[in-house]
């Protein structure tokens, strides 16, 4: 810009022209790289990532999504359903899907909370389940809603996003509590579940067997999941099923137990804990097993709470204990049968061995005692009269015959002192003692006291009640031990034809002479029906044939010249009662065990159990109460 002499600028348009020239060109060569740049980016778009990008719209359009198999039906041997499934729906949280992190979720479950009650419960079990989980993939936060929670929810979706209602199956147990120690429960996925499961066949399914038959044949009930390909908007809405591959639905089971036969023992036990296991000795077939008390499986289905888990954990006579399978008692009398035929078969007495019974037996060299249940004895008595009136004396004498060591050879062959290999999980073996297991249980040695004791089923033996019904079954039909089975057939979804399940022979206890079995099985018979029997008032007005057993386990050491009967002793320490039992007599269709927890006599308590167990079970077999 040039001045003149007045001080006025004179304009240079010359060099304005030149400015804005190399302005223009400046922006025409930035405009042109960007447009380059453009260009070079949609060419790499379209060209050279076009099949990755063309896959991850396709994911956006197209999802897929896992359909959890229906769980088998589960039926007792009467075709009545026992676990069923029933529809309901859970609400449930993709965290990938919610804006922001942490924040985000908790806000997101304090919106839904106004929607659907969450307490801090599912808020804790959602944050937990996180933990096992990708972010992408759906968690549950509350299970079986009502509709009244649903239908708010549905009006207000589009407020929570990540968050949906999903329709699914839950488990349903008709009859609660009364078969609870045998079909267990079905419980949500946690981290053991996961990591011992086959991930990609469990995608969309949320429970799985906790326990009992549940847990026992889980792979069978769960079936085999499906995958459905879906359209989807851009608010992942489902807008069309491209693909469907259906789920295989879980086996059915039908189980050997009778539910008429259960209700019939759990009735019988009233408000006693205890336990009733009966056993079709033809078969190896568990007809009924009680554990009492129990609890409602219902309440873990969808989850349960940490105050109505310790309400149940506390709850008096440990209701989540199954007695039946784990419970160890000591058998007391009821394993007198087994000893006797001991002695019978190893040639050590005759059927008319007889020993007299003063109330009192000596062991050569001690001054202590060992006394009879009756003061003054019961005389000369043989083996039958020994069972029929439970003579201690006959029996102590045996076992010091026998030795422990020959007494626990010959006892093994019917199960004791093992498990019975039943098809459930958690049972125990209980004890035959020995000198060898002593020495390694307690590294003491073996005394003769201890031999006494032992052969009326006291001192270190130790019985579950299903091991000691299945050692009746074996002994009432000749020998055959058997694996007890409490699935009695399968059958795939909708299929009218069972496949049977067989129990296999564990054992077959070898018979020297069938003559001394019948002794044995005489003696049982005199139990009930002699004129001396302890539990013979349990036939009156049977219309069938009954045998057995009484029990009693002492639970408390009284005094030598004491009594539980006339002895003020707190309940918890009161003997526990016991009985075994079969009938028909001529031809035996069911054994039982029942164990009366601190119910004193067997004859008294446990023995009226065993019978309404019976009852029910041949009325239906054989229909007895029908007949003139």
């Amino acid at each position: 810009m040039i001045r003149r002499s007045s001080g006025r600028a004179i304009k240079d348009e010359q060099s304005e022209q030149r400015l804005f020239k190399r302005r223009a060109w400046s922006g025409f060569v930035l405009i042109a790289l960007l447009l380059l740049v453009l260009l070079s980016r949609y060419v790499w778009l379209q060209i050279f990532a076009f099949d990755s990008f063309a896959t991850r719209s396709e994911s956006n359009r197209v999802s897929v999504r896992p359909i959890a198999p229906n769980r088998g039906i589960i039926y007792d041997r009467r075709g009545r359903i026992i676990a069923e499934n029933r529809p309901a729906y859970r609400l449930e949280i993709v965290p990938e899907n919610v804006p922001g992190k942490t924040e985000g979720l908790e806000a997101l479950l304090d919106a839904v909370a106004g929607m659907i009650e969450l307490n801090a419960d599912h808020r804790k079990s959602f944050h937990q389940a996180r933990r096992n989980y990708h972010v992408f993939k759906s968690i549950p936060v509350k299970f079986n809603l009502s509709e009244e929670e649903v239908a708010r929810f549905v009006v207000n979706r589009h407020r929570f996003r990540g968050a949906d209602v999903v329709p699914y199956l839950a488990r349903h147990y008709p009859y609660g509590e009364l078969l609870t120690h045998v079909l267990g429960y079905t419980g949500r996925l946690d981290a053991d579940d996961i990591a011992s499961v086959d991930e990609g066949n469990y995608r969309g399914t949320r429970t799985i067997g906790k326990i009992g038959i549940e847990q026992f044949r889980e792979q069978d009930l769960h079936g085999t999941t499906g995958i459905e390909k879906v359209e989807t908007n851009a608010s992942g809405r489902v807008l069309n099923v491209l693909e469907r591959q259906d789920a295989i639905p879980g086996v059915d089971l039908v189980l050997s137990i009778d539910v008429a036969v259960q209700r019939a023992a759990w009735d019988a036990l009233g408000d006693r804990p205890g336990a009733v296991v009966a056993i079709d000795p033809v078969d190896g077939s568990v007809i009924a097993m009680v554990s009492k008390p129990a609890y409602d499986p219902n309440a873990f289905v969808h989850g349960i709470g940490q105050q109505a888990y310790r309400e149940i954990l506390n709850a008096p006579g440990r209701p989540l204990f199954n007695r039946a399978l784990k419970g160890g008692y000591e058998p007391g009398s009821t394993l007198k049968p087994f000893v006797g035929l001991a002695g019978l078969e190893l040639g050590l007495v005759t059927p008319s061995t007889r020993v007299f019974s003063n109330g009192e037996f000596y062991i050569e060299g001690y001054s202590r005692p060992y006394r009879d249940w009756k003061d003054r004895g019961h005389g000369s008595v043989d083996i039958k009269d020994a069972l029929e009136q439970s003579v201690n004396t006959y029996f102590y004498q045996l076992a010091m015959d026998l030795g422990i060591d020959r007494m626990h050879q010959y006892l093994s062959q019917f199960g004791f002192g093992e498990v019975t290999g039943v098809d459930a999980s958690g049972e125990g073996k209980g004890i035959l003692p020995s000198r060898a297991w002593k020495r390694t249980a307690h590294e003491e040695p073996w005394y003769p006291g201890e031999t006494v004791i032992a052969g009326i089923g006291q001192g270190f033996n130790v019985v579950t009640p299903i091991q000691l019904a299945n050692a009746v079954a074996a002994l009432v039909n000749g020998g055959q031990r058997f694996e007890p089975r409490l699935v009695h057939a399968t059958k795939q979804a909708g299929d009218e034809r069972a496949e049977p399940v067989k129990a296999p022979v564990a054992k077959q206890v070898p018979v020297e002479n069938p003559d001394n079995w019948q002794v044995i099985l005489d003696g049982m018979d005199r139990v009930v029906n002699g004129r001396r029997g302890t539990a013979k008032g349990i036939s009156v007005d049977a219309p069938y044939r009954m045998a057995g057993k009484t029990g009693t386990a002492q639970v408390y050491q009284l005094a030598e010249d004491k009594d539980q009967v006339d002895t003020d002793v707190a309940k918890h320490l009161r003997d526990h009662a016991l009985f075994v039992a079969f009938a028909p007599v001529e031809a035996p269709r069911i054994a039982v065990a029942v164990i009366v927890e601190h119910g004193g006599a067997g004859s008294t308590f446990a023995s009226p159990v065993a019978r309404a167990t019976m009852d029910a079970w041949l009325d239906q077999e054989i229909g007895w109460r029908s007949q003139p």
